[in-house]
Order: C-alpha cells, then sequence, then structure tokens
C-alpha cells in the first residue's frame, strides 16, 4: 500500500491538513503547556522544539511502509484556526493495523473537533488506506482521551497496570480498537 491522501481532508467544520512552517506558534501554544504535555511522552515543547518538531511533520504526509505516520494539523473551516492535530501510524502491513492519535488546545476542547478530526481520519485508515484494525492508547487517568475512544465506537481491549515507568511514576494504560467492518456499519447506521 502506498496512500499519498489527497489534501485537505475535510469534514463538515474542520480541515485536516499537512503542517507548515507557518504552524509553529500556534502548535507551540498548546505543545508548550504543561497540562497537555502530561500524558504526552515528551515533556512541554520550547519554542524551539516546536520549530524542530513541524519541521518534521511537513515530510510527515504519506503512508509508504511500514512505520510511516501522518501527522496532520485540524483547523476549524469558519476561520482557519488550528486547534489540535490527529495522526495515524502505519503499525503492520501483514496484519494492515494502525495506531492513531490525537492532541488538542485546551481552549477549544468540549466543542467536538477531536472527535470529528478522529472520525474523519478513521474513515482514511479503513478507507484508502485500507487498514483492517486502527487502535489508540491513553494513560487510564486521561479519561476525555478514553471516553473520546468509546465514543468512535473503540473497544477497551487492555488495561495495563503499573507496566513502565512513565515521567516518575508507574503507568496505567488503556487500549482501545475497532476493526474495519465495526467502522463500515457504525458508519452505514448514521
Amino acid at each position: 500500500m502506498v496512500l499519498v491522501p489527497d489534501y485537505p481532508l475535510r469534514s463538515e467544520r474542520l480541515c485536516l491538513r499537512p503542517f507548515t512552517r507557518g504552524d509553529v506558534d500556534a502548535v507551540f501554544a498548546y505543545r508548550g503547556r504543561e497540562d497537555v504535555a502530561r500524558y504526552l511522552f515528551d515533556p512541554p515543547l520550547s519554542h524551539e522544539e516546536c520549530t524542530l518538531a513541524i519541521q518534521q511533520r511537513t515530510t510527515q504526509t504519506a503512508l509508504e511502509k511500514e512505520g510511516d505516520r501522518l501527522i496532520l494539523a485540524v483547523e476549524t473551516l469558519d476561520n482557519g484556526t488550528l486547534v489540535g492535530e490527529v495522526s495515524l501510524i502505519w503499525r503492520s502491513a501483514d496484519a494492515r493495523q494502525g495506531e492513531m492519535g490525537w492532541i488538542f488546545h485546551p481552549d477549544h476542547q468540549g466543542h467536538g473537533y477531536a472527535g470529528e478530526a478522529s472520525a474523519r481520519l478513521l474513515d482514511l485508515a479503513f478507507g484508502e488506506a485500507d487498514l483492517h484494525r486502527v487502535y489508540a492508547r491513553c494513560d487510564a487517568g486521561n479519561s476525555p482521551s478514553w471516553r473520546l475512544m468509546e465514543r468512535l465506537g473503540m473497544r477497551r481491549e487492555a488495561h495495563f497496570r503499573e507496566h513502565a515507568l512513565f515521567k516518575g511514576a508507574w503507568d496505567e494504560e488503556f487500549y482501545y480498537a475497532i476493526l474495519r467492518r465495526e467502522w463500515l456499519a457504525r458508519r452505514e447506521s448514521r
């Protein structure tokens, strides 16, 4: 499989597009925050680190081989505000599996943007990418994230208790997943 989506991807209220160098300040506005970094592997990013991350993200726009990732900026259609990002990683070519994730600015949470952007990404994953299964994971304490997974129709498949040290404490992690046929049936029923 080689997937180079026809950008931008659109949903009812959002545009999912590749990052550009002009996005650094908007991304720093959330990736530089301690409350956002709490559940991420990275600490809050400095402006310089954000600049480097955006440079890398500008090239993460296609899935050509296992391990590749799409990391897309999510902006509103009405005024072009960058509200967050979504990602899709090609985890297994043989098993046709991917992993998805999201990070949104706290000021823009509670408006359904993460769910709408993630649903659009699942449409891509199970459509053009022809994946069989997509999973997502989060810290067990990150209830907004695992609740989003449940709203997307994903099922909790694992709860890893104290399985790794994360930022100086034992980590508990939830894994959720959805199969292609489940997503397509869900979309058909709407």
